[in-house]
């Protein structure tokens, strides 16, 4: 399958990015980018609400970060072997600093939630390897 139609301009796509990346979305789940509730790729609707950073209770902006990809996993928009933007497209694309993202992806890779290749990328971790 050609990456074409796998790549799109967060500004055109995604209204909360006021920054132009291009994010390359998993063909497993055929998900919008991580901050975006729309159905731009096919029928796919967020069961996840959309990341704030404002709402619940005060806490860390990186827990906050790693709970929302959590909940993906959990919800099933992100599958077993899917791999996550790289860390700067996903800081960019959730609105926080680079240290933030890496410090979301390292409390999720602590859990056993995914798993990190050198040059590769991180993918989630399927459920009987945890």
């Amino acid at each position: 399958m050609a990456l074409r139609g796998l790549l799109h301009s967060s500004r055109a796509a995604c209204p909360q990015s006021t920054t132009r990346i291009y994010a390359l979305h998993s063909i497993a789940t055929l998900s919008p980018c991580l901050c975006c509730s729309g159905t731009r790729y096919g029928d796919h609707v967020s069961a996840v609400p959309p990341f704030d950073a404002g709402a619940g209770e005060p806490g860390y902006l990186y827990m906050a970060v790693a709970e929302h990809i959590a909940a993906r996993i959990a919800a099933g928009e992100l599958k077993p072997g899917a791999r996550l933007p790289a860390e700067r497209d996903l800081a960019a694309e959730y609105g926080v600093s680079l240290a933030t993202g890496r410090r979301a992806v390292r409390v999720l890779r602590e859990r056993g939630m995914l798993v990190t290749l050198p040059v590769k990328g991180t993918f989630v971790v399927s459920r009987t390897d945890r």
